[in-house]
């Protein structure tokens, strides 16, 4: 057959391996580890989830070497073969899928007790290595590490890729990126030592060489060898990009793939996990000249989605191969409906940092878009009804969207009810927003995905009890969604008053002065949207913080972009009038004052429509309720109803 991406579908060598394409599964964290650091059944079943997907290979992360090394409460430990059961079974998992298992291998230096180690008293006792001495904020001291351990931890990267290799692993990952130990020692900031580990960029990477020849001797010519390394790290003092090429240089013909990423873990967050806020793809242009100094392999990662930029990229000599991490997590069959052209039909990231959040927060992983993420040993259960039902599915949001596919692709006879013209529901608010376009996707993806699995599909529908009791369907889903707050002060049914979900209907007139009345993540991100239209934004929150239900990893990002913008935040102030001159807010700090606007957009939060679920409660002898109209949350929340009820119904 004729391949609609005939490069990214082709095959490539690695060392001694053939890869059956070029889209490849980048490093992600598995959060289902032992107390012992082996992998749990759910590990595996995630990974061998990304090979049933069509990934050509999958990296399993990530294995740590030596005791000094560990940087998370639990990771991989690769310093005893107790640990090889597990990953016996995470690389049988994946290559009975025809892909490769990788294994990553990392350290994390100065890093190593700063995310497991909680109380402020042991963290100031804890004892740390890294390039060089030093004390990091929170109190913790950095040792110097002595020559010894250096040579011991070399040592320690080769009996752990022997062990992977016996375990069936076929190629090794060296993480010498993103500020862990490695990439420490490439680092003039972190590395100020003046013996031959410290000073030119081939003194700092003395450590990494030596890693590499240790591996090189545990696993034997032509087993393929892959070093994870960052272009840049964004920091002040930070080295200069020509350091890295010339690193790569040092390793070409030592290694037979080259990974260009970017970023180190605490300085660069949203560049080593590009943010929405940069383009797809921001990271290429560092591959793309570190493979005009090599002849070994290069690999390209970040925020890489859409099958023809990734085409485009291998055409035009900028890498070798393509890397995925959240772009798998989305759709884990997105290599798979690459090569089968179907990739119209792909789930994109929205790059809303759910999965990382979720990691730090709850130990567990999750997909804002895929349910299926974090309950992997679920989804094989998933079997195609025995029964099939009449389902009518009431509202076309993501929640009502998600639930029909489901529901169809089990074997239901679904029908989609929408009062409105356009499906979509809160998401359809992100039409204009540039840095919102997946957001909005979605529903494009989502209306796609129903049509080809055979949903009827009503639009300026309205479902009442009569069509109730005209159609009797056997189930019935209740994704009616939400509606905005009105806050309860004077003036604010003037003309000048926008909610934060109408900013993309038409007739939405935004003036120079705008006024946003609610700091929370839909407000905050409404600030930055009309920063960028270059209008003079204030957000006005009561709480004592804007953005305060973003999550932990996004909520820093957003809360940047505020300040960059020079959006005025004003917290503990409420607003309490609308006037001729703007809104008047109300704080114990300033008083009363005016704020000048013309307009006032309201992101006051939303309130479940119970009165249509109260109307529609009995339309059928079973009825789920999903999504907004139950509690309003979020994206991840309203997927992962509309995904469940179609499964139960």
């Amino acid at each position: 057959m004729r391949r609609k991406y005939p490069l990214l579908s082709s095959p490539v060598t690695i060392g001694g391996l053939t890869l059956k394409h070029r889209m490849l599964a980048a490093p992600m964290g598995s959060p289902d580890l032992t107390s012992e650091g082996h992998y749990m059944p759910e590990a595996i079943a995630f990974y061998e989830l990304l090979a049933k997907g069509g990934a050509a290979s999958v990296c399993c992360t990530e294995g740590i070497v030596h005791p000094t090394g560990k940087s998370h409460t639990r990771m991989l430990d690769m310093q005893s073969d107790s640990v090889i059961s597990s990953l016996t079974k995470a690389a049988r998992g994946i290559k009975k899928h025809g892909a490769a298992a990788v294994l990553e291998l990392s350290h994390g230096g100065k890093y190593t007790s700063v995310d497991h180690v909680n109380a402020v008293e042991l963290r100031a006792q804890s004892i740390c290595y890294g390039p060089s001495a030093e004390t990091l904020p929170g109190g913790i001291r950095i040792r110097e590490m002595p020559k010894t351990l250096l040579h011991e931890i070399a040592d320690a990267f080769g009996k752990a890729s022997g062990l992977a290799r016996r375990a069936g692993f076929d190629m090794i990952l060296i993480h010498a990126g993103h500020g862990w130990l490695l990439h420490q020692f490439l680092q003039s900031a972190d590395n100020r030592r003046t013996d031959e580990y410290g000073g030119g960029i081939l003194n700092r990477s003395r450590l990494l060489l030596e890693v590499l020849e240790s591996v090189r001797h545990a696993v034997g010519a032509g087993f393929p060898i892959e070093v994870r390394i960052s272009a840049e790290d964004y920091r002040k003092n930070g080295d200069p990009f020509s350091d890295t090429v010339k690193v790569a240089e040092l390793i070409d013909g030592k290694v037979d793939l080259i990974h260009v990423t970017t970023g180190t873990r605490n300085d660069s967050y949203d560049r080593t996990h590009p943010s929405a806020f940069y383009p797809r793809g921001c990271n290429v242009q560092y591959a793309s000249v570190i493979k005009q100094h090599v002849k070994t392999p290069v690999a390209t990662v970040g925020a890489l989605n859409e099958p023809e930029m990734m085409e485009e990229i291998l055409a035009t000599g900028k890498a070798d191969v393509v890397e995925m991490a959240r772009a798998l997590l989305a759709d884990s069959f997105l290599p798979k409906k690459v090569l089968t052209g179907k990739d119209d039909e792909v789930m994109k990231c929205i790059r809303c940092f759910t999965c990382t959040a979720e990691r730090t927060q709850t130990k567990t992983r999750r997909c804002s878009v895929n349910p299926v993420i974090g309950n992997e040993t679920e989804h094989p259960c998933a079997f195609p009804t025995a029964a099939p039902k009449r389902v009518a599915v009431v509202g076309g949001g993501p929640s009502g969207m998600k639930a029909a596919l489901t529901a169809a692709e089990r074997g239901h006879a679904v029908t989609l009810y929408e009062k409105n013209a356009e499906l979509g529901g809160a998401l359809r608010c992100e039409r204009k927003i540039p840095f919102k376009q997946d957001c909005f996707d979605i529903i494009r993806t989502l209306e796609l995905q129903m049509k080809k699995a055979g949903v009827r599909v009503l639009k300026a529908a309205p479902f009442t009890p009569e069509i109730a009791e005209e159609t009797e369907p056997d189930a019935v889903i209740l994704a009616v969604g939400a509606e905005p707050i009105l806050p309860p002060i004077p003036g604010i049914e003037d003309s000048r008053v926008v909610f934060a979900n109408a900013l993309s209907d038409a007739d939405a007139a935004i003036g120079d002065e705008a006024v946003v009345l609610g700091g929370g993540l839909v407000g905050c991100e409404t600030a930055v949207y009309l920063a960028l239209e270059g209008k003079r934004v204030t957000v006005v929150e009561m709480r004592t913080e804007i953005a305060h239900d973003a999550n932990i990893k996004y909520g820093p990002i957003l809360k940047d972009k505020i300040k960059a913008f020079d959006v005025k935040t004003l917290t503990e102030t409420e607003g309490i009038e609308i006037r001729d001159k703007g809104l008047v807010v109300r704080s114990a700090d300033m008083g009363k004052q005016t704020l000048a606007a013309d307009t006032i957009v309201v992101a006051a939060g939303q309130r479940a429509l119970r009165r249509t679920v109260e109307i529609l409660r009995d339309s059928a002898p079973i009825v789920i309720c999903v999504g907004d109209c139950v509690v309003p949350k979020n994206i991840a929340e309203a997927m992962s109803s509309g995904y469940y009820a179609g499964l139960d119904v």
